[in-house]
Formats: structure tokens, C-alpha cells, sequence
């Protein structure tokens, strides 16, 4: 049984054995999704240390248990790298995912019943931008914004955020609360845009950037910590760290907002996720971050255009950022996003579906894919290679009826990752 590198002090045969699936998989097939990176194994070691047995209920020098002493040192490293990495006032950085910092912030700012201006779910907002599954629009009043009608023209795309549709919206209501950020949205977002309509109506503005953060760190998309009241994200997706959230606020926030997450929402925080963030919060510091982001957005765009020539319809015609939004329609009417996922998944390219904007089919069928390019980033594709994957989608898709065929392309994937191995200095 192959093993991977990491699985060396576990003795448990049936996880060492899942833990190799999954390195295979990884390393073997393509990654795709937008909101999954590679960390560095520096920030993976943290993940696993010995940090992992410590409750620290509370904040530095304010914990409910004894023993805190390195472990308030470690959490105050990554707040003070954190607010330093985007210029902001204050960090938290206990909360345990983005939907948990994004709640933490309404309950922070807000009364139950208090109106939150935020992006539709089927035009590229999140769950907690106010969906009906989601417990915000249990607590809050939500009214959504969301993007302009699709266009053909070149010049003037389609399918981005609708400004005149948000400040109708904004007077309209006088929300508490504005929300600028998506979770499938492939153009730049402009925080000063948004601080202005948050001015005119006298609303605070919260920066959902789970997706964009590390392109932000990286400086290849604009910084909303000067514009926006508080600053949600998740820490594993283009900031390529471990699995979690933060939060950065305007200093008068900070008492509320700390609150909010600890007695709020969560008890005891992860200090050994805590300690990967502050690696990762250090890598993303380094100028070598820099010329990543750039080449996360330049394959971005490479990928958009080489999807374009294969028959596919990319979404506002193009990209700013990591992601490409696929509508399948164009390519085949009858392809779902649905049966496109399942069939990649069988040539080993990992996508997932996503509703595009006007979806006809339902979140869990829909007509597109929601495609993103940070992780093959960094195991070192460039453009060339991403007009190939586009491609070898292509193919599998315009044959999928036969699997030999959706077996050749995994052949040609894997072919493909074994030059790209982002863990290749590592032997298993």
C-alpha cells in the first residue's frame, strides 16, 4: 500500500490507508475548485502540532484556563502578522470558518431584525448573504442585489454587479448593513464603490472576501481594510493556508466583534489552526506571494480564453480574479452542471457545479461550473497548461458517453500532474 509522507506517525491502518487515497487523488487528478488550495507543508506541520492539545477559551491574557502562556504568544503573532498583512486595526482570528466570521460580524453590528444588503445566492452570493437554508435570513432581514443581464458584446459585458440596481436598493431600504464580496463571482469588486453607497444611506459596509483575500495580500486585487467596517475571509482558499476564518475591523468595532465570536458563537479556538494561520499569514508576506496572485489571475484568464475557443460560455465574458464561471448551455443544451461534475470527476479534473446568473435549473442540478485556479497555481501551471486542461475538459465532455474516452483523458491528467506535483520534493 502506497503511503503519503505525512501519514508517518499514524499507526491506524484503515486512516493510513484513506490518508493515501486521498494524497493519490490530489496529487494524481486536477484541482479545480476555487475555494481549494496546497498549503505549504510548513503551514500543514503547524496544523498537526502539538498546539492541537490546548483549550484556550477566551483571548490572549484573558483566558478561562491556565497554561496559556505560548499559546497567547502564537495567537498574538498571527494578530499582529494578520493586521500588518492588510493594514487594518484589529484581527480576530479564532473564528473557525467564513461563514462563522460572517455571522459573528451581523451579531456584532446588528439587532435581529436589522436589514443586510447582500448579494443574491444565484447570482454569486453566499449562503450567509441572506439564502432561505441559511439561519441569517432566520435573524436578519435580508434584500439582495445581483448583477447585470447577460450581453454579447465584447466591449461591454454582461453579468456584473448592477451599481445603479444597488443604490436604487440601498435608498430604497436604508439597510444597517451592506455586504460587497461573492462566493461565484469572476470580476473585480470595488470597496470604495461600495463605502460610497454605505455613506449616502449611512450604512456599514462588511467586505465578504473569503475568495479574493489572498489576492488581496498579494496585491492583485484592491484592499477593502481602508473602506470597510469589518473584513470576513477564509484563510484556505487563495491565501493557501490551513482550514478557517478571520475577521478585521475598524477599532471601534473590535470589543463587539471579539465578543461576538467568543462567548457568542464558539467556545474553545483551534490554537493549532491558529499557528498555521500565522505561517501562512507570514508566506502571504513574502514578495514570492506576490508573483503568485499574479499568475493565479493571468491562468485565470488564460483558462477563460481557452474555454471560450472550446465552445464553452464564460460568464461576464472573461475574469479579474481566480475564478471562471461556466455556463454549459452554450457548449450542450443538455449538460447540467450536475453530470458535468460527475463525468470530470471520472477523468480526474475536480470541479464543482454552480447556478449562473438567471439559472434556469435548481442549486442542485444547474447549468454551470464554477472553475478556479489558485491550487494548480501552486503546483506550478501556467497558462500553457491551463489551455490544455481546457481541452482535455472538452473532450471529455463532447464524448462522455463513452468511457473509454473519459478514460483516455484521465490518462492525459494524470500524465499532466505528474510534472506538477506541488508536494514532488517529498518522496512517499
Amino acid at each position: 500500500m502506497a503511503h503519503s509522507p505525512f501519514d508517518a506517525w499514524i499507526s491506524d491502518d484503515e486512516v493510513t490507508s484513506l490518508l493515501a487515497d486521498e494524497w493519490a487523488r490530489q496529487t494524481t487528478t486536477v484541482q479545480l475548485i476555487a475555494s481549494e488550495n496546497f498549503t505549504s507543508p510548513a503551514v500543514m506541520a503547524a496544523t498537526g502540532s502539538i498546539m492541537t492539545n490546548k483549550y484556550a477559551e477566551g483571548y490572549p491574557g484573558r483566558r478561562y484556563y491556565g497554561g496559556n502562556q505560548v499559546v497567547d504568544e502564537m495567537e498574538d503573532l498571527a494578530r499582529r502578522r494578520l493586521t500588518a498583512l492588510f493594514g487594518a486595526d484589529h484581527a480576530n482570528v479564532q473564528p473557525h470558518s467564513g461563514a462563522n466570521a460572517n455571522v459573528a460580524v451581523y451579531q456584532a453590528l446588528l439587532q435581529p431584525g436589522d436589514t443586510i444588503l447582500a448579494m443574491r445566492l444565484d447570482q454569486g452570493g453566499h449562503l450567509t448573504h441572506g439564502s432561505p437554508a441559511s439561519i441569517t435570513s432566520k435573524i436578519w432581514n435580508f434584500v439582495s442585489y445581483g448583477v447585470t443581464p447577460r450581453s454579447d458584446d465584447p466591449e461591454q459585458p454582461g453579468e456584473i454587479i448592477d451599481v445603479e440596481q444597488l443604490r436604487r436598493l440601498a435608498h430604497e431600504h436604508r439597510p444597517k448593513l451592506i455586504v460587497a464580496g461573492a462566493t461565484a463571482y469572476s470580476r473585480l469588486i470595488d470597496p470604495a464603490m461600495f463605502r460610497e453607497i454605505a455613506d449616502e444611506v449611512g450604512a456599514l459596509l462588511m467586505f465578504d472576501s473569503a475568495h479574493p483575500a489572498g489576492l488581496i495580500a498579494g496585491g492583485s486585487h484592491p484592499n477593502p481594510a481602508p473602506y470597510a467596517d469589518a473584513m470576513t475571509f477564509t484563510t484556505h482558499k487563495t491565501l493557501r493556508g490551513p482550514r478557517g476564518g478571520a475577521i478585521l475591523c475598524r477599532e471601534e468595532h473590535a470589543k463587539k466583534i471579539d465578543g461576538a465570536v467568543f462567548p457568542g458563537q464558539q467556545g474553545g479556538p483551534l490554537e493549532h489552526a491558529i499557528a498555521a494561520k500565522a505561517v501562512a499569514f507570514r508566506e502571504a508576506s513574502q514578495p514570492a506571494f506576490s508573483a503568485y496572485t499574479d499568475q493565479v489571475v493571468a491562468n485565470a484568464r488564460a483558462f477563460a480564453r481557452a474555454l471560450q475557443s472550446e465552445g464553452f460560455r464564460v460568464v461576464s465574458n472573461g475574469t479579474d480574479n481566480h475564478q471562471v464561471i461556466v455556463d454549459l448551455r452554450d457548449f450542450d443544451a443538455e449538460l447540467t452542471g450536475k453530470e458535468a461534475q460527475e463525468v470530470l470527476d471520472r477523468a480526474g479534473i475536480t470541479t464543482n457545479r454552480n447556478q449562473i446568473p438567471d439559472d434556469p435549473r435548481s442549486p442542485f442540478v444547474t447549468s454551470g461550473l464554477r472553475l478556479g485556479t489558485p491550487a494548480e497555481t501552486t503546483a506550478g501551471m501556467r497558462e500553457g497548461e491551463f489551455a490544455s486542461i481546457a481541452t482535455l475538459m472538452a473532450r471529455a465532455l463532447r464524448d462522455r458517453a463513452n468511457e473509454t474516452s473519459v478514460e483516455t483523458v484521465r490518462n492525459d491528467i494524470a500524465e499532466l500532474c505528474s510534472r506538477f506535483n506541488p508536494y514532488a520534493h517529498f518522496t512517499g
